[in-house]
């Protein structure tokens, strides 16, 4: 009895077998994709003076935008997490969340007895349009990404 279902189970696949190669096959996939999204982020922050007119991806005086766009794989999740560090030593960091979506942000006066002001910011958004451009990449992506 008990060899007849060793020889049966012998028939089925391999579950740990199977699920790590799935595994593996979204890490690699997903880590592509998130390098597609990261080349089409950078590549759409032109280096021009002055300010990119709203609804445009922003300009890029510095490059720091461009050079600290990064992506990771999130294995606890599945997913991939690509986007602009924040770069700031006090950790406020607002910088890629207010060229992306706009808002206002806080910022202190300059001089004597000057007080806080808030200018407001524009959406210049780069990250989604990229996303949007890539997404369409993403099922040849996983095409035969499971091999036996």
């Amino acid at each position: 009895m008990s060899n007849s279902i060793v020889t049966m189970k012998a028939l089925f696949f391999d579950r740990a077998a199977v699920t790590g190669a799935v595994d593996r096959a979204t890490r690699r996939a997903l880590s592509r994709f998130g390098a597609f999204v990261r080349q089409t982020a950078r590549r759409s922050l032109r280096t021009r003076t002055g300010s990119a007119p709203p609804g445009q991806p922003p300009h890029s005086h510095t490059g720091l935008v461009r050079r600290f766009i990064w992506f990771a794989y999130e294995p606890a999740r599945s997913s991939v997490v690509i986007g602009p560090a924040r770069l700031t030593g006090r950790g406020r960091g607002d910088a890629p969340s207010l060229l992306e979506h706009g808002g206002r942000a806080q910022r202190k006066a300059r001089g004597r007895g000057g007080g806080a002001y808030r200018p407001r910011y524009r959406p210049r958004p780069f990250m989604q349009p990229a996303f949007d451009t890539e997404r369409a990449r993403l099922p040849a992506l996983w095409a035969d990404s499971v091999k036996r």
